[in-house]
C-alpha cells in the first residue's frame, strides 16, 4: 500500500474536518499511527491524552512518553492520572469491564477536549469489531469518534502504512492494558498487576515479542507466538522463566501450547457475547 492511500486520504480528510482532536494515545501501534496522522492533518489543533494507571505496562507508559515526543507533540501530550481500580465494580473484573475502563478513560479525557474544543478520537479499527467488545460502545456514548473505522482502516491497512510513514511502531506486538490478563470474576488488584507486568517484562528480556501472561491464581499461563515456542524452552531460558515466577508468586509456570491468541480469555463467554471475527487485542 503506498502512501497515496485512498484510505489514508480519507482519514486525514476526516480528522481535518474537526476543529481540533484529542487522540487516547496508549503508544500501540494503531494509536501511534492515529497520532501521527492527526499531527499532520491538523498541526497544534491536535492533542493527545494517554491515561497513566496501574493497569498499563510501565514499559509502555515509558514509550508512550517517547513516541509523543518523536512525534511533536510536546505539551500537547497530556500524560493524566488514572485508576480504574477505584472505578465501582472494576476490580471485580466482570464481563463488561473495557465498559468500565473506556467511560474512566473518556472523563479523564473530557476536560482537555473541552479546553481545547475539540473530540476524542480512538485508534479502534475494523479487525476491532468482530469479537466482545463493551468499551467500543461506551466511548462513542459518551461522544468519541473512531475515524480509522469510518475510512475502513484495518489492522493489515496500518501496519504497512505505518511502515510507510517511517514509524517506528509499525511491526509493534499488539497491546492490551493488563486486566486483560485476568479471567472474568478474578479479582484485579495492584499488587496481581505487578506480578503479570514484570513477568512479561522478563520475557521480553529474554528475546520473547509477542506474549501474554495470563493470572490463574497460583499458575501463570503463558502464551507465545507458535514460531518462539523452541526460545522459550530452550535449556537456561526455561529454567530463568521458571525463576522468575516462582520469584513473583505464581507456584506453577506453565505454557499454553495453543500459542498466543489476542483475547483467548474471551473463548470462555457464553456464545451471544461473542460475536464471529477476530479476537481483540487482549
Amino acid at each position: 500500500m503506498s502512501l497515496a492511500s485512498p484510505k489514508l486520504d480519507d482519514l486525514r480528510a476526516r480528522l481535518a474536518a474537526h476543529p481540533a482532536v484529542v487522540v487516547a494515545f496508549s503508544g500501540g501501534v494503531d494509536s501511534a499511527f492515529l497520532l501521527a496522522v492527526a499531527a499532520q492533518a491538523l498541526g497544534d489543533r491536535c492533542h493527545a491524552v494517554t491515561a497513566v494507571s496501574p493497569t498499563m505496562a510501565r514499559s509502555e507508559i515509558a514509550d508512550a512518553r517517547a513516541l509523543g515526543a518523536e512525534l511533536g507533540l510536546g505539551d500537547r501530550h497530556h500524560l493524566v492520572d488514572a485508576n480504574e481500580l477505584e472505578v465501582p465494580g472494576y476490580a471485580e473484573n466482570p464481563v463488561d469491564r473495557c465498559a468500565l475502563c473506556k467511560t474512566e478513560l473518556m472523563d479523564v479525557a473530557a476536560p482537555i477536549a473541552r479546553a481545547a474544543g475539540a473530540v476524542v478520537a480512538l485508534g479502534t479499527n475494523t479487525d476491532d469489531l468482530g469479537d466482545h467488545r463493551p468499551g467500543i460502545a461506551a466511548a462513542r456514548d459518551r461522544g468519541a469518534i473512531m475515524p480509522m473505522v469510518d475510512a475502513a482502516l484495518s489492522k493489515v491497512d496500518i501496519r504497512e502504512l505505518s511502515r510507510a510513514l517511517g514509524l517506528r511502531t509499525w511491526d509493534k506486538p499488539q497491546l492490551a492494558c493488563l486486566s486483560s490478563r485476568f479471567p472474568y470474576g478474578t479479582r484485579i488488584t495492584r499488587e496481581r498487576l505487578r506480578q503479570v507486568d514484570e513477568l512479561e517484562d522478563g520475557l521480553r528480556a529474554l528475546g520473547l515479542r509477542q506474549l501474554r501472561v495470563r493470572y490463574h491464581e497460583t499458575i501463570a499461563r503463558l502464551e507465545v507466538e507458535l514460531d518462539e515456542l523452541p526460545r522459550l524452552v530452550a535449556p537456561g531460558v526455561r529454567e530463568q522463566v521458571v525463576a522468575l515466577g516462582k520469584r513473583l508468586g505464581f507456584t506453577y509456570v506453565t505454557v499454553d501450547l495453543a500459542g498466543f491468541r489476542s483475547g483467548s480469555l474471551n473463548e470462555t463467554l457464553p456464545g451471544p457475547l461473542v460475536t464471529l471475527g477476530r479476537r481483540s487485542a487482549s
